[in-house]
């Protein structure tokens, strides 16, 4: 079996890794609507992303840098709601196949980049973003 069609629970760490598209939308700062229950992405980037790459610069400890950090492996089912309908983890969890652009199957680790769908010089550090401010960069994460 191709670990493209295993269960998002059977994958080993090194295939769930694999699986990650590098677009950079789980690093941005993010809330949920309390009305609505949505969840509301914003262009504020995580001190611990690194925009000319859109990778984390301290992934193995980013939990114990950032508490709040989204470990979507330990993902509820109503959690994966929380990511964009982009996303390579969702759409796995919804059934859906993955997105051309999608480096696994592209084979160039930029095709995410080139298809516009990463974050990939759309962002601002969350040290030049006043926390209250965070709702003026809300953004539509399907236009990225």
């Amino acid at each position: 079996m191709n670990f493209r069609d295993k269960p998002l629970d059977e994958l080993s760490d090194d295939e769930w890794e694999l699986l990650c598209d590098g677009c950079g939308l789980c690093c941005m700062h993010k809330f949920e609507d309390e009305d609505t229950g949505e969840m509301l992405y914003t262009n504020v980037a995580c001190r611990l992303f690194d925009p000319e790459t859109c990778r984390c610069t301290g992934y193995a400890q980013r939990v114990e840098q950032v508490p709040e950090c989204m470990q979507i492996r330990h993902f509820t089912s109503e959690q994966f709601s929380w990511l964009p309908a982009s996303c390579a983890y969702r759409l796995r969890f919804e059934g859906k196949p993955l997105f051309d652009w999608h480096p696994l199957l592209s084979g160039d680790m930029a095709s995410v980049h080139s298809a516009g769908i990463s974050m990939l010089g759309r962002c601002v550090p969350e040290c030049e973003v006043d926390e209250d401010d965070l709702p003026l960069h809300i953004i539509d994460p399907a236009d990225h």
